[in-house]
C-alpha cells in the first residue's frame, strides 16, 4: 500500500484542474450554495455530486432500523460487479476517490463509439481509461489498493495539496480530544439507479430508480436526509457538482456574458492553484520584520503595542463576521432556500 497522500480542499478550482491534469476533457466542478433541485438543474448536464461532511469518530453512531443495511438506502452488493466501486484503503485519498467514482462510471462502452456517446458520457482520457480497464476484474478492496498505488493519480492528487514547510512531530495524547475528520463521498446515477459511492462502505448504496435527467431532483432529498442526521448547529458541509464545462455550454447558447464570466473564473482558479503550491513563510517573516521595525521607529514601544491591540480587535471582528456568514449559509442549506 502506497503512502504519502495529502489532504485536498473541497474546492471547484482544485477539482476541475485535478481531473484535467489526469486527462479528463470538457468537465468541471461547480460549488452549490443551496440545496434545491433548480440550482442543480441549471448546471445540466450534471454527472454527479461530491459531498464533504464531518465523519463521526468519537460520537455515538446512529443505528439503522434494518440490521446489515445503511441508515438510508440499501446496499447493492451485486452492483459492485457491474460498476466501478473501490474500497478506501488509505487516508486522505477520499476526495480523489469520490471524483473517480463518478468519472469511471461515465465512460462509453466498447460498442459505443465516442462520437455516438450519450450526453452522460465523459471522455476520461487514456490514463484513466487504462486504469479502469486494468482494475475492471478486481474486487473492490483490490481496486482500492490499485488506486492507492497509482503513481500518476497520487502525484496529480498531491500537486493540488497546500504546501507546508512544517512537520508536526509533537507526541499526541491518545486521551486528548480528537480532531475533526472529514470525508468525501459521491452520488451519481448509473444504469437507471441513484447510487451513493463511499469507499468506507462495503458496497454501493442504492437510493432507488433515477434516470440521468432525474438526478437533480432525486439526489437533493437524499442529501437533505443525510444532513438531518447531524445536530442543527452543524454547518460544515460542502457540495460540488460535476458538470459539463460551462464554457462549452455558454458557447452553445451564444451567451457571451456567461462565457466571459467562466473564462474569468478559470483565470482565478489558476492563480489560486498556483498559490497553493508555494509556501510564503520566509517572505512573510521578512515583511513582519520590516513592519515591526517601522512601527517601533514611528511610535516607540507604546505605538507598537497600540498597533498590536488594534490588529487583535480587527482580527476578532473579521472572525466574528466570517462565523456569522457561515451560520447564515448553513441555515440556507438546511432550509433548501
Amino acid at each position: 500500500m502506497s503512502a504519502g497522500w495529502q489532504t485536498l480542499e473541497s474546492d471547484s478550482g482544485v477539482f476541475t484542474y485535478l481531473i484535467e491534469k489526469l486527462g479528463v476533457k470538457d468537465v468541471q466542478f461547480e460549488e452549490l450554495i443551496t440545496l434545491d433541485p433548480e440550482s442543480l438543474q441549471q448546471l445540466s448536464p450534471v454527472y454527479g455530486v461530491i459531498f464533504l461532511f464531518k465523519y463521526p469518530t468519537n460520537e455515538p453512531a446512529a443505528k439503522s432500523t434494518n440490521p446489515g443495511q445503511p441508515l438510508d438506502g440499501s446496499f447493492d452488493y451485486a452492483a459492485a460487479e457491474n460498476l466501478f466501486f473501490a474500497a478506501q484503503v488509505i487516508q486522505n485519498a477520499c476526495g480523489t476517490q469520490a471524483i473517480l467514482s463518478v468519472l469511471l462510471n461515465k465512460t462509453s462502452t466498447s460498442s459505443q463509439p465516442t462520437d455516438q456517446a450519450s450526453p452522460e458520457t465523459i471522455d476520461i482520457g487514456p490514463a484513466l481509461t487504462e486504469f479502469k480497464d486494468f482494475t475492471s476484474a478486481f474486487p473492490s478492496d483490490i481496486r482500492g489498493e490499485a488506486l492507492s498505488n497509482s503513481e500518476l493519480i497520487r502525484t496529480v492528487h498531491n500537486s493540488f495539496a497546500k504546501s507546508s514547510p512544517f512537520i508536526d512531530e509533537t507526541p499526541h495524547d491518545p486521551r486528548a480530544e480528537q480532531e475533526d475528520v472529514y470525508h468525501f463521498i459521491a452520488y451519481t446515477p448509473i444504469n437507471g439507479v441513484l447510487y451513493e459511492l463511499d469507499g468506507l462502505q462495503p458496497a454501493p448504496i442504492s437510493h432507488g430508480q433515477c434516470t440521468f435527467d432525474q438526478f437533480p431532483e432525486k439526489v437533493i432529498p437524499v442529501l437533505q436526509r443525510r444532513i438531518e442526521r447531524y445536530p442543527a448547529h452543524e454547518i460544515r458541509f460542502n457540495l460540488l457538482a460535476m458538470t459539463k464545462d460551462l464554457r462549452l455550454t455558454a458557447k452553445e447558447r451564444g451567451d457571451q456574458w456567461a462565457l466571459e464570466n467562466e473564462e474569468r473564473k478559470r483565470r482565478e482558479w489558476l492563480y489560486e492553484n498556483a498559490l497553493r503550491q508555494h509556501n510564503f513563510i520566509g517572505f512573510t517573516g521578512q515583511i513582519l520584520k520590516g513592519v515591526v521595525a517601522l512601527k517601533l521607529k514611528q511610535g516607540g514601544e507604546d505605538g507598537y503595542q497600540r498597533w498590536i491591540d488594534e490588529a487583535k480587535e480587527a482580527t476578532k471582528k473579521r472572525m466574528e463576521d466570517k462565523q456569522s456568514r457561515r451560520t447564515q449559509r448553513g441555515d440556507e442549506m438546511d432550509l433548501g432556500a
